[in-house]
Formats: structure tokens, C-alpha cells, sequence
């Protein structure tokens, strides 16, 4: 049910537009997806969203609620 992520470098970008193609990834600090919501509108397990490549379509990801961790709770 889990996997390893390889390392990932994060280079910024200057008004960058997300690729429809790529699944944007939510990434949380725990696998406890609940927090306090902060003034932005997200959860403060919530760390940022990332995009990653993938075979399937974007919305295949989406249904089955894949998300990356930082740790787990176990």
C-alpha cells in the first residue's frame, strides 16, 4: 500500500502554469489527511502540491486518493 519516493529537486519557476497532463500530487506532512484549516483554505497537514509524471490519467490518481507522506502513522 505504500512505496518509497525517490529523491525529488524542487527548482523553482517564475510564473509557472501546471501541466494538465502531470497529476498534481498532494503532499502531507502525516497520513492523517485532517488538520486545522489555516487562512489559505488548507488543511496544516498539508504541505504543497506536487506534479508527477504518470502512465494513467490524472483522474485515475485522483479516485483513488494517492497522496505522498512525509511520514507514516503507524
Amino acid at each position: 500500500m505504500y512505496t518509497t519516493v525517490p529523491l525529488i529537486n524542487f527548482i523553482p519557476v517564475k510564473d509557472y502554469k501546471a501541466d494538465a497532463e502531470l497529476y498534481s500530487c498532494p503532499f502531507y506532512k502525516t497520513s492523517v489527511r485532517a488538520g486545522t484549516l489555516s487562512t489559505t483554505g488548507h488543511s496544516t497537514n498539508f504541505v504543497m502540491m506536487i506534479e508527477l509524471e504518470t502512465l494513467e490519467k490524472p483522474s485515475y490518481w485522483i479516485l483513488k486518493g494517492a497522496a505522498m507522506l512525509s511520514m507514516l502513522n503507524v
